[in-house]
């Protein structure tokens, strides 16, 4: 059996004996037991959350954990190192998307290895980074104590990314008031140890169309808010092709423009029943630098239009958006280039850094004015996916990574 989200807190398996953490766990067996809790977006994450605090204060070291408004879901913040600016916060969320209607070979809440291969559901997405940087305690732990790590490293792993990245800006807000500005920040997505310094950020829209019924043989008396709604889905398509011919396009992406994308339409009760509403859910990409509100305030107006000729004769008629998803910035317009170059530091190499179409969070520290960029083990080809892995050497590549960096911290 998994761990429940509220299930008791069992870490004495993980917990150190000994005072030179000779049996402090390594990435793989904090892997085996970060994806034992089931972290489902829908459900609680305290279980996950109390767990790796207990073992962070085992080790000496004290975390901050920042409830959401219901106190069933937290971050958690932990500074190992001296309290002065131009340390390295190391981010990861802790949720997970759920496994209902997917064909997975195990259990996916039991870690698995198979031919190099390590499957459960948050191996790649996230938990990967986050054993990792949990293997790495000790040696942060060991330098701060001898005196030798001038710089702090900071753990900053969150809740609700999957849905939203809704719980970073509270974790955010409480680092920028409460700790020393941070040089960098390395958001541990899984890149397949790649640097990626720019993605899209995402807003996601539900529009309700509201109309007029009546009998479809007089259709001159009543309003179809199905009508108004097919006018605004292609309005809404029509507005992406409209950036992709004005030149609006960054060729970095796979895809280079805005996608403006209509995914989920309904509405009406009957054949012969003018609809009375039409609800239909989308969603925007922006790429760096593109004004949200502006190209948001476009597709208004051109609600506002729609109407006017029909509200003589059905003043109800209306068409409201609202957002069920909050801009997540896109990352790639602030300064990036302190954490590209130690990250290429870190990998040894001064490879090429990359654009990705997906959000993440890494877009919500960069507003704060924090040099950021996405790097963490695993592929997110196999992210979200039935028999999620993570190859075992990206652990290995991730570990020597952030041993490099407990190194870098140690020097000028």
């Amino acid at each position: 059996m998994h761990a429940s989200a509220t299930s008791a807190v069992d870490t004495a398996s993980l917990m150190p004996q000994h005072a030179d953490f000779s049996d402090w766990p390594n990435s793989r067996e904090w892997l085996a037991h970060l994806i034992h809790f089931a972290t489902v977006s829908r459900d609680s994450n305290l279980a996950l959350i109390h767990c790796l605090r207990d073992a962070l204060e085992v080790a000496g070291v004290s975390a901050e954990i920042i409830h959401d408004d219901g106190g069933d879901k937290a971050n958690l913040l932990a500074v190992i190192g001296p309290d002065v600016e131009g340390g390295v916060v190391l981010s990861g969320h802790t949720d997970v998307v759920p496994v209902e209607g997917q064909a997975w070979d195990s259990d996916p809440f039991t870690l698995r290895e198979a031919d190099g291969r390590l499957y459960g559901r948050g191996s790649s997405d996230m938990k990967g980074f986050i054993a990792c940087c949990m293997a790495a305690v000790p040696a942060l732990v060991s330098a701060a104590r001898d005196g030798k790590l001038e710089r702090p490293v900071i753990f900053a792993f969150s809740y609700d990314e999957e849905i939203g990245c809704l719980g970073a800006p509270r974790m955010i807000a409480r680092l920028r008031d409460r700790l020393p500005r941070p040089a960098v920040v390395l958001v541990g997505e899984p890149t397949l140890m790649s640097v990626v310094d720019a993605h899209k950020g995402i807003t996601v829209i539900r529009t309700t169309v509201t109309g007029k019924p009546s009998h479809s043989s007089q259709v001159n008396l009543g309003v179809s808010a199905i009508h108004l709604a097919a006018r605004m889905v292609t309005f809404i398509e029509d507005r992406m092709q409209a950036r992709i011919d004005c030149g609006h396009l960054d060729e970095r992406f796979e895809v280079p423009h805005a996608s403006l994308h209509v995914g989920r339409i309904e509405g009406g009760t009957a054949v012969n029943i003018t609809a009375g509403q039409c609800i239909f859910d989308w969603e925007l990409r922006h790429l760096p630098g593109e004004d949200v509100e502006a190209m948001l305030a476009e597709i208004d107006a051109y609600a506002e239009r729609l109407l006017v000729p029909y509200r003589e004769r059905a003043p109800e008629v209306a068409i409201h958006s609202e957002r069920t998803v909050e801009t997540v910035p896109a990352l790639g317009q602030g300064e990036r280039d302190p954490a590209i170059h130690l990250c290429q530091r870190l990998l040894g190499e001064a490879r090429a850094s990359q654009a990705v179409t997906y959000a993440t969070e890494a877009g919500q520290f960069q507003r704060e004015g924090w040099p950021t960029v996405v790097c963490g083990p695993g592929s997110i080809s196999v992210a979200h996916q039935a028999n999620e892995y993570i190859d075992i050497r990206q652990l290995a590549a991730c570990d020597r990574f952030l041993a490099q960096l407990v190194r870098e911290q140690q020097t000028s």
